[in-house]
């Protein structure tokens, strides 16, 4: 989940949000322009009052503050996928890593944004804000073994791996109601490729630990996770704008290519499906 998700889910229940901000794009403008001037640890406070002056109230509307909790279940979820992994090699490299230090450094960084988001949430929600769970089931109803035991680095990154092809394929359900956002679009497309690049890193970490994995996603079986069909359910489509990508302007380009050209959306319900393995409600 990220700010453009939210954005989105917010419409539903306040269909005048872009308005709201509307009156302020030169504040808009400059906030955009945040992550060249402050810390990636600043920007949830940013956030949190870009959303305070929106409103123009300390109390956020019902609906509003509903579909904020919900994102920020999501969040504290991923955030403790990444913080548990770290937690769980007593600040070593991860047992069984062909890149050492070089992967704990990435998983660092990522669980560093993941973070971010929850505090951006829990800033924006106020004392109202949902806790984290206590516990998840990591194998994901048993679909998987424990990603942190000891020589099961391989299951950490699959799992990984699905989690942000998941966030990836959410984002792009969301994205076209953007079109025309000026500004608001210009910083969805930025937080889209910090997601996108979290995905592709997993990917080639997978890669570098012996995997036989692509960087993107081929047809609607992605082989390099098993039991995870509902995360990549829909990506054989070769079909973009009623064109077939198949042979197009007389090119050799086959099913497979056609079907690694774009990301497909998925739905709010998809993404609640494949998460409520996990034990998030």
């Amino acid at each position: 989940m990220n700010i453009v998700d939210i954005l989105e889910e917010i419409e539903k229940v306040d269909g005048e949000v872009y308005e709201r901000f509307s009156p302020r794009r030169t504040a808009m403008k400059e906030f955009f322009n945040i992550g060249k001037k402050v810390s990636l640890a600043a920007i949830p406070m940013a956030l949190g009052s870009m959303f305070t002056k929106a409103y123009g109230q300390s109390t956020l509307p019902s609906g509003v503050k509903a579909v904020l909790q919900f994102a920020l279940t999501l969040e504290h979820f991923e955030a403790a996928f990444y913080t548990q992994a770290l937690k769980a090699t007593g600040g070593a490299d991860f047992p069984g890593s062909a890149q050492g230090t070089l992967d704990k450094t990435a998983i660092g960084i990522i669980s560093g944004h993941e973070t971010s988001h929850v505090n951006f949430l829990k800033g924006v929600i106020g004392s109202d804000a949902v806790a984290a769970k206590a516990s998840y089931d990591w194998t994901a109803s048993g679909a998987f073994p424990n990603p942190f035991a000891v020589g099961n680095y391989g299951v950490f990154l699959a799992v990984a791996q699905a989690l942000e092809d998941t966030g990836v394929r959410a984002y792009k359900g969301q994205a076209p109601a953007l079109v025309g956002q000026g500004g608001v679009l210009t910083a969805a497309l930025n937080i889209h490729s910090v997601e996108a690049r979290h995905a592709a890193k997993i990917r080639y970490m997978r890669a570098q630990n012996g995997f036989a994995i692509k960087p993107w996603i081929t047809g609607g079986n992605d082989s390099g996770v098993p039991n995870a069909a509902a995360v990549y359910a829909g990506e054989e489509t070769t079909t973009q704008a009623t064109i077939s990508i198949i042979g197009i302007n007389a090119t050799a380009v086959n099913a497979a290519a056609a079907s690694e050209s774009f990301d497909e959306p998925l739905t709010t319900q998809q993404v609640l499906d494949i998460v409520k393995l996990f034990g998030v409600s």
